[in-house]
């Protein structure tokens, strides 16, 4: 780090800022997406994603069941791809019960959420920051968790949340204390946290990584509880917040959250005044089919979403294509991306991989 100069801005917004000029459009797309690494991949398999193509963030993603040395293997490889002064983000999604893509030695088998839900704010923070050290030991910097979602109605039949225990099975309110906590306990082991999946998939029946059925909510509005329980764990400053794949039918009936500028640009960043990164649940889902590959992460940006999140290798040239075409003819959006780039930006900055 450059000794500090008086009457310099050194924030990590104006560090962003700076950065920014620097890089070319190219590189500044390639701060959007987030590039999976499957389990019994070679970290090899990401080098010219991330030395040519720019990518500045990994998905470790599968079920990893060899350990924390196997992990911190691949995510240092992945580490000494990426430039000195511009490190990647390291995500996994580490919730707990049938969500828990790390495993084997040195990871602790954690338990449900909704096991979490009944502890106390303190045990679960005690218990997060155990969790997060050793995902800090394996070289991950980013928990793709805690799922915010509150259940409306029948546990079993909410295929993506209720079904599997993945929500701290309270009320919006419980939930968005519980989701505090466990953010502060992966904060104190140094790994940051993404609250999921915006505005909440509690109303649905079908799970939207795998199905384009029961994926409409027409219940859920601006003012509901299940909004207003990710406000609330904003409060805790998450890294990042994903959108929900799912449509909202009485808030944009047109396109899924992931792309709707109302819940995005209006709601997250306007009303509740969210200036983070956003990012999409894995736009490799089924409940996308219908956008073409090359656009998904076009619309992304559009609706003012910042991060690509993708699960499938071979998705992330076309959405990484798609960004260029688009951003080479559209100055508007060229716009938007340098917008998302410095938010990606100052996140680095915040978290110390930027410098």
């Amino acid at each position: 780090h450059r000794a500090a100069v008086p009457g310099v801005d050194n924030s990590p917004g104006a560090q962003a800022q700076r950065t920014i000029r620097h890089l070319s459009v190219a590189q500044q797309i390639g701060q959007l997406v987030m590039a999976p690494l499957p389990a019994g991949h070679a970290a090899s398999g990401l080098q010219n994603l991330i030395t040519n193509r720019y990518v500045g963030s990994v998905l470790i993603t599968g079920n990893w069941n060899t350990g924390i040395p196997s992990v911190r293997q691949a995510t240092a490889t992945l580490q000494n791809y990426a430039p000195t002064n511009l490190g990647l983000l390291t995500a996994t999604d580490q919730e707990g019960g049938e969500v828990q893509h790390l495993r084997g030695a040195g990871f602790t088998a954690m338990p449900s959420a909704v096991a979490q839900g009944t502890m106390s704010f303190e045990r679960l923070r005690s218990n997060a920051a155990i969790w997060g050290a050793q995902l800090n030991q394996a070289g991950i910097n980013v928990n793709l968790a805690p799922v915010t979602d509150t259940v409306q109605g029948n546990r079993a039949s909410n295929a993506p949340i209720g079904a599997l225990n993945r929500d701290f099975g309270l009320d919006a309110s419980g939930n968005a204390a519980h989701a505090e906590a466990f953010i502060d306990g992966m904060r104190d082991a140094g790994v940051q946290s993404v609250i999921k999946h915006y505005p909440g998939l509690g109303a649905v029946t079908g799970n939207t990584d795998f199905t384009t059925q029961g994926i409409e909510d027409d219940t859920t509005t601006l003012g509901s509880p299940q909004i207003n329980a990710f406000t609330t764990a904003l409060q805790a400053h998450p890294a990042m917040v994903m959108m929900s794949l799912a449509t909202y039918a009485a808030i944009d009936r047109s396109q899924p959250a992931a792309f709707s500028n109302t819940l995005i640009s209006g709601q997250l960043r306007g009303e509740s005044g969210y200036q983070g990164v956003v990012i999409s649940d894995s736009l490799s889902a089924t409940a996308l089919n219908g956008t073409a590959t090359d656009q998904l992460g076009v619309r992304l940006i559009e609706a003012g979403g910042d991060m690509a999140c993708i699960s499938v290798l071979d998705d992330v040239g076309p959405v990484l294509d798609g960004l260029n075409a688009k951003a080479a003819g559209d100055p508007a959006f060229a716009t938007k991306v340098r917008q998302s780039a410095i938010r990606v930006l100052t996140l680095k900055y915040q978290m110390g991989l930027a410098h």
